[in-house]
Formats: structure tokens, sequence, C-alpha cells
């Protein structure tokens, strides 16, 4: 057990993916995307190891808290899951993580083609989920109990003060108070007309940005206070610096959560999970900058770290499987067949 594969931008290891997460370093990756077993759907010794419900959802959990360390506060989560156990999934993440959506992903193919429709007691399930989260701002007071809140708050800061603190030293150069500018731009408290809203505080501490409108009134209020050329960065640039700080999200290819990406069809020695290529290459595009860092803790056939590659980002996977370890390895550097088939 150990690495298996390794280059510039690809690291594969042989092992369970509780060993490997133990030894990332905290806040090391920008996007995770899970495909763990699913609980009895498939007929496999990986998909048969809990012998009840609870006991998967226990296991999942304790991952849910090590993906929440390692993930970067400005990170994104993904984790698959089967329709029986969608909810659960869901429910037991929203433990460590905000949850943004439950995207269905609607199969061409499946058992469902297969059922007897006049034997049928409830409507059929032709999809399966993909559990899309972000880090939870949560207070300390959470189940884990381990202060995380305050070490991602600390690190939140540390990116976005920069933008915060020039906005400070300008006011403070124009000899204003935080008061005297959200008073002096109309944001009063409701209760005394003399007091502001406290949010020029959150712009200087980093955890929001003034709009444009509300910048370039900024600066004419301190130039009108005392004359002297302030805020002179343009606005486009603070901004565009700022949303390179946020968490990556565009919906230049998915706008619903419902998606209709096609299976991968059969193919000899196929992964029993297959995930279509271009699907994870668009998660990946979504989600993540070029140069980012993604984590797949069950990475089968290496939809993932290939996808990864393509897409011009770097990737680790785990995976306990020799047999997949070594497909996935060959698929890194090449075309495989389920490429081809994927593309066609």
């Amino acid at each position: 057990m150990g690495m298996y594969y390794n280059d510039q931008a690809l690291t594969l290891y042989h092992a369970r993916c509780e060993a490997i997460l133990a030894e990332l370093p905290d806040n090391s990756i920008d996007l995770i995307f899970n495909d763990p077993p699913y609980f009895r759907v498939k007929n496999e010794p990986w998909d048969r190891q809990w012998d009840t419900a609870d006991g998967f959802i226990a296991w999942l959990g304790g991952l849910c808290v090590q993906w929440r360390r390692v993930l970067k506060p400005n990170g994104s989560i993904y984790v698959c899951a089967s329709p029986d156990m969608s909810a659960r999934v869901e429910i037991e993440m929203r433990k460590s993580f905000n949850v943004l959506n439950n995207i269905r992903w609607v199969k061409d193919q499946g058992w469902h083609k297969k059922a007897d429709e006049d034997a049928l007691r409830s409507y059929l399930s032709p999809w399966e989920s993909l559990i899309f989260a972000e880090q939870w701002w949560a207070d300390d007071s959470a189940e884990d109990g381990a202060g995380y809140y305050s070490q991602c708050k600390a690190l939140h800061k540390d990116v976005y003060a920069p933008l915060g603190r020039y906005i400070q030293l300008e006011r403070e150069r124009a000899g204003l108070t935080r008061n005297d500018v959200e008073v002096g731009l109309g944001y009063i408290s409701k209760i005394d007309p003399t007091r502001g809203t406290a949010l020029c505080y959150r712009w200087e501490e980093g955890s929001s940005l003034p709009t444009k409108a509300t910048y370039l009134r900024l600066r004419a209020l301190l130039n009108e206070h005392a004359p002297g050329d302030y805020l002179r960065r343009e606005y486009e640039d603070l901004r565009r610096e700022y949303e390179d700080l946020r968490r990556v999200f565009s919906a230049d290819i998915n706008r619903s959560d419902v998606w209709n990406y096609p299976t991968v069809p059969p193919a000899p020695g196929k992964h029993p999970c297959e995930k279509p290529l271009t699907m994870l290459e668009d998660v990946i595009r979504a989600t993540t900058k070029p140069g980012a860092m993604v984590l797949d803790c069950f990475a089968g056939s290496g939809t993932t770290l290939r996808a990864a590659k393509n897409t011009g980002r770097r990737a680790i996977g785990v995976e306990m499987s020799e047999r997949w370890c070594d497909y996935a390895s060959g698929r890194m550097g090449q075309e495989t067949m389920f490429d081809v088939f994927a593309a066609a």
C-alpha cells in the first residue's frame, strides 16, 4: 500500500482513503470529488462492508470531518449518492458543510430500464445524486468541537485582508472614522441615525467588498473631507482580485441542478461505477481554476484524475483496489476504450 503513480500533476495512492486523508495538510485541497460506495447497490465487497445503513452513514460522517479539514475555506466538495441514500447522505454532510445543491444526474441507462412496470408500487428513480457543498461557516459549537470555524475564519481574513487594509489606510489618511464613513454614505442604524451599521468594518476586515457605486461614493466622500486623491485603484482591479479569492463557481455549462450526461457504455473491464469523463471535466471547470488541486478518495478507474489532467489541474487519487490502480495509472497518459466510447 502506498504511492502507485506520480507525475508533475497527478498522484495516485493504493490505500484506503482514511490513511491518506490523515496525512494531507489542513486547507490544502481546492476541490473534493468523491464517488464512495452507495451501500448495497452493487454486488461488490466494497459496497457491502456495513451491516446497516446507520453504520454506512457513520463511516461517511467520519470522512466528512476529514474532508472538511483538508478543504480550503474557498473550496468545493461533491459527494455522489444513490436515490435510496441521497437524503441521509445530505443530512450527514450538513453536519460538516453548507450544502448548496443536491444535483440529480438523470441517467439514460440503468436498472430502471429493466424494471417490470406492471409490478411497480412506487415511481422509478432514474437518477443519482451529486451533493454539492462548501465550507460551513458555523461557530465552534459545531459537533466536531475542534475550533475549525475559528481556524477557517482566521485564514479567510488573511486571504481577504489586503483589500480591506487598502480601504482602511485610505480612510485613515483622510482622517475619518468608520462611523463617519457609514453615516456619510447613509448606512445608518434604524435606532440611532448618528450610528453606522458596521459595514465599513466588514469591508476593512475583508469579509465583504463594496459595490462599484459605493466604492465611487466612498472615493468622493474621502476627497470631499480632505482632498488627497484617495482610492486611486480602479474598482474593477479590486473586484477581480476579490473574485479570484472567492469560492470558484461558473454556471456557464450547467445552470440547473438537473444534469443529463450520458452514462458510460458497457465495455470489457468497465468499472461498475464509471462516471462520464465529460461530466467530471465540467465539474472541475465550474468549481476550480487552472492549477487547482483536486482530491478523489475513491479513484476507481481514474476518471477524476484524467479529467483534472485534461483541464490543466492537479489531482490526488486514492484507490484501495490494485486492479483499478493499475488501470487508472495507464489511463493517465493515454486514451482508453472508455474515453473513446464516452466521446462518441
